[in-house]
């Protein structure tokens, strides 16, 4: 008999629904990831109790009132928060997305049967065991694969967005995906238009993190979302398949590091026509991850100087510009890149000059001056406006050559000379 180890908290909310008299197991992710040997991060409940008992039984100061009319009511216990939902069955998914309507039963068989894939439709309970009437635990552990529950299409139909976590599953947990599956969701893969961009954002990062995502982002499906996809695949690549068929190797062979990976599917992408920067705005990225891709963009064809003072200087420039961070992630996608056979030429050795840079802590930055736009206004009469800037760029840029020196006596005295 299958045994899990349920975590205190949800043990407790269990047990005490037991108590009053009711069924309860833990459902979802959190036995699928206890059966792979994984610590769950959330561990969800569904009861026959309805929402109305489940407040009454836990009392209104320790529960949160998150989705009383789809069933769900989260409850605090030991210091953590878990959604316990009523056994239901759904309505019709008008919008694609969310249930119309729904129906508290009083049979957990049938509220798995409305779940996604079967390695997600398992329950678990101390007295019963295993409740795996799809055959969810031999598609995890023995068949290795993600299988739809019941009817695919339907399945798809009802949430497009399933569509992209039935790759991001596979991707994570290195599982094959069932052909009946896989064909329902390439056929309806157009549904994900209907997906807000944030939803698509969420779990197009997902997949990107997994170990080996390259097999889990067909362009068919990636195209609806990002057409320049489309684009990519259409051109022919030189060493045989497609631009788009390159693209995911590098991403393959790259660390799954969030910023990496990002830089890895957009930069080419970018390359197809629409700009990195439309492309993450269009998904609805942060703006910090949109700067950052804008800079990697823009900085992806940068061959390191020969020489080494040239090369000093040139991480220095790298420095102000980008950042170590970001230096470190477009050395690490060069690689990528290499390790595929691109050709590109390695960063390494400009990787290292700009460490070296930061550690001793040369000035790379305008702030890292000795004088300041005051001083150069107070000091030599420069009139406030966009020529302070300017000045202080271009003393920025000499101190980086080596030819004055970061100090205030000696920048103020170059800034004279190139005025006169």
């Amino acid at each position: 008999m299958t045994h899990i180890t349920i975590e205190p908290g949800a043990a407790s909310v269990m047990d005490a629904l037991h108590g009053a008299g009711h069924r309860a197991y833990v459902v979802g992710g959190c036995v699928r990831d206890s059966l792979l040997g994984k610590t769950p991060h959330d561990w969800d409940i569904c009861t026959d109790a309805t929402p109305r008992r489940v407040m009454e039984i836990f009392g209104e100061g320790r529960c949160i009132p998150t989705g009383m009319a789809h069933g769900t009511v989260t409850v605090k216990a030991c210091g953590s928060l878990y959604e316990v939902t009523t056994f239901r069955t759904e309505g019709s998914y008008s919008d694609g997305r969310h249930p119309d309507s729904v129906a508290f039963i009083g049979e957990v068989e049938g509220d798995l049967a409305r779940r996604d894939f079967t390695i997600n439709a398992m329950a678990y309970g101390e007295k019963e065991g295993l409740i795996d009437p799809f055959g969810g635990r031999e598609d995890l552990l023995c068949r290795r694969i993600v299988r739809a529950v019941g009817v695919p299409e339907r399945r798809f139909e009802e949430d497009a967005l399933r569509i992209l976590r039935l790759f991001r599953f596979a991707a994570r947990e290195g599982l094959n995906i069932d052909a009946a599956t896989l064909s329902a969701a390439l056929a309806l893969s157009g549904g994900l238009r209907r997906v807000s961009a944030e939803r698509i954002r969420e779990e197009l990062t997902g997949i990107l993190l997994a170990p080996k995502p390259g097999g889990a982002l067909p362009a068919r499906v990636v195209g609806v979302f990002l057409p320049e996809a489309h684009a990519l695949q259409a051109r022919k690549h030189p060493r045989g398949g497609t631009a788009y068929d390159a693209m995911l190797r590098v991403l393959d062979a790259s660390e799954p590091e969030r910023m990496l990976r990002l830089a890895a599917f957009f930069l080419p992408l970018g390359e197809a026509g629409t700009t990195v920067e439309a492309m993450a705005r269009r998904l609805r990225f942060d703006a910090q991850t949109v700067r950052t891709l804008c800079a990697l963009a823009g900085e992806q064809a940068l061959v390191p100087e020969q020489g080494e003072k040239a090369l000093r200087v040139q991480a220095r420039r790298c420095l102000g510009a980008m950042g170590l961070g970001q230096l470190e992630t477009l050395a690490a996608y060069r690689g990528a890149q290499i390790a595929c056979g691109e050709g590109a030429e390695p960063l390494d050795g400009l990787l290292r000059a700009a460490r070296s840079e930061e550690a001793a802590g040369f000035p790379c930055r305008i702030r890292d001056l000795a004088v300041t736009g005051r001083d150069l206004m107070r000091d030599l009469g420069v009139a406030p406006g966009p020529q302070v800037g300017r000045l202080l760029e271009t003393l920025l840029e000499a101190v980086i050559a080596e030819t004055c020196e970061n100090e205030r006596g000696a920048l103020l005295s170059f800034a004279r000379r190139i005025r006169m």
